[in-house]
């Protein structure tokens, strides 16, 4: 294997796409050089979250028993988990497989709860803090925006 020399400026741009983009990481190849540049999963579980009310047009929740607040009132849960980018989620690692989570299931804080694709990266979604997932409020395989939230966790 040939000696890889790193361009430090481009691996600087690439950071600063991925702090422009809120995406979890950026892979590039060329031939058999590979560069992949990533954010540490904690800081995609907290990305900041500037929308207010859900999207009219949100799929019909699966919920757990019991009361749930208004499809305008759940960006604002406590237990929102809010989509970092937009792309498509993936309740299921892969087609065929488990979904990662499913309403009643306890998580720890940093469990992967879902995957969004975006721009051909798959970005793990990670339980904000240790819980009971109440709600997942999108459907597999649907694209999903900026701020939207896709699942109760308390």
């Amino acid at each position: 294997m040939a000696k890889f020399e790193l361009d430090t400026e481009f691996v600087r741009k690439l950071a600063a796409i991925l702090e422009e983009t809120k995406l979890g990481e950026i892979e590039l190849a060329d031939g058999e050089r590979r560069i992949r540049v990533a954010r540490p999963a904690s800081s995609v579980a907290q990305a900041p979250v500037m929308m207010a009310a859900a999207p009219a047009a949100m799929a019909a929740p699966v919920a757990a028993a019991g009361a749930a607040p208004a499809a305008g009132d759940l960006s604002k849960h406590p237990g929102a988990v809010k989509s970092p980018m937009v792309g498509t989620a993936y309740l299921a690692p892969e087609p065929g497989k488990p979904n990662f989570v499913s309403v009643g299931d306890k998580v720890t804080a940093g469990q992967t709860l879902l995957i969004i694709e975006a721009m051909k990266t798959f970005n793990p979604i990670k339980a904000p803090k240790a819980g009971t997932v109440m709600q997942v409020l999108i459907e597999n395989a649907r694209p999903v925006e900026f701020g939207e939230p896709l699942m109760i966790v308390e």
